[in-house]
């Protein structure tokens, strides 16, 4: 989800900038709501469980696509299934350009050896990269916002009018290395909801993930797990009215800042200089461990590998440091 939401600045810079482009995002169907609204923007969504499934499905998306006559493609994902396709494309004669990930010197940045330790080029420039390869500029720092979303009455019975400070909270990732450490989540939510000025908002999903946000909910009245009460489009527009977004290093850190919300994201395994900063956020609003202590970090680039001694690192960022960058 968070590679998805990143190509989003992108694209609208593109847009914003290139009049004569149109552009067909080719992804799974639960990320459309990401491009609506966005001019001369198409969306196909990619069945893969059916229709669109192994290689016989991706020679139908193929001719699905072609039926649209695309004239390039920019593959931003570089994976076997998008290689596949672009290679259609490129025996059909439409030109084609793709990502180049860094591997190589995402290794080095990770490798316990010989680290080489220094910010690498962020992702958001390695997709204006593969745009500026078809002949397409993109000056990302001329980009503008989407407005705030409009939020339904039904959801108003949930989160009020807008009053006070907004602060959404997403305390979970798709790896245990990237998340806080619940006990010390429950002091960050304790003092953030003592100032009855905030409002705070937790984001999660699934069973087991509601279950924690309700124990983090507590009593408060100014605490309002959102997760599993509202559909996904809504959640976007909530978003997209926060006053700051507090994550860990997840998708909807990258949700926020597309909509231009101050994020602040917490850091485990992982680390601000492999390129996945969420756009726009200034490195100041990325807390890391000590890394005195710690001098391994970053152990991987999606914190999916786990280091020996290297368990209890978030635990060197203190509730205040994550309670005064929220503001």
């Amino acid at each position: 989800m968070g590679d998805v939401a990143m190509t989003v600045p992108v694209i609208r810079a593109v847009m914003a900038q290139h009049t004569d482009v149109r552009i067909t995002v080719v992804s799974r169907p639960f990320f459309k709501p990401f491009f609506d609204g966005i001019e001369r923007v198409d969306f196909v969504g990619v069945d893969l469980k059916e229709r669109h499934k192994g290689f016989v499905g991706l020679t139908r998306l193929y001719s699905d696509l072609k039926k649209l006559n695309i004239d390039s493609v920019a593959d931003l994902h570089n994976v076997l299934r998008s290689k596949i396709i672009r290679t259609f494309f490129k025996l059909s004669g439409a030109k084609i350009s793709f990502l180049n990930k860094g591997r190589k010197e995402k290794k080095a940045l990770t490798r316990e050896e010989n680290k080489v330790f220094k910010p690498l080029k962020p992702m958001h420039q390695r997709y204006t990269d593969v745009f500026e390869q078809l002949g397409i500029k993109v000056d990302l720092a001329q980009i503008s916002f989407p407005e705030k979303g409009t939020l339904s009455f039904e959801v108003k019975t949930i989160t009020g009018e807008k009053s006070g400070k907004w602060i959404g909270v997403a305390p979970f990732a798709q790896y245990q290395t990237k998340v806080y450490p619940l006990d010390l989540m429950h002091e960050v939510i304790d003092k953030l909801a003592q100032n009855t000025k905030n409002k705070i908002f937790l984001f999660g999903g699934g069973k087991a993930e509601i279950k924690q946000l309700e124990l983090l909910k507590k009593d408060y009245k100014n605490v309002i797990v959102v997760a599993g009460k509202i559909p996904f489009t809504d959640e976007l527009k909530l978003i997209s009215n926060l006053d700051v977004m507090l994550s860990m290093d997840s998708g909807n850190a990258h949700i926020a800042s597309m909509y231009g919300v101050k994020t602040i994201i917490v850091f485990g395994a992982t680390h601000p200089y492999a390129g996945f900063m969420p756009f726009g956020q200034p490195l100041e609003n990325a807390l890391v461990p000590d890394l005195q202590k710690y001098p391994k970090l970053p152990t991987s680039v999606y914190g999916n590998k786990i280091v020996a001694g290297y368990e209890d690192v978030m635990r060197t960022i203190s509730p205040e440091k994550i309670i005064n960058s929220v503001g």
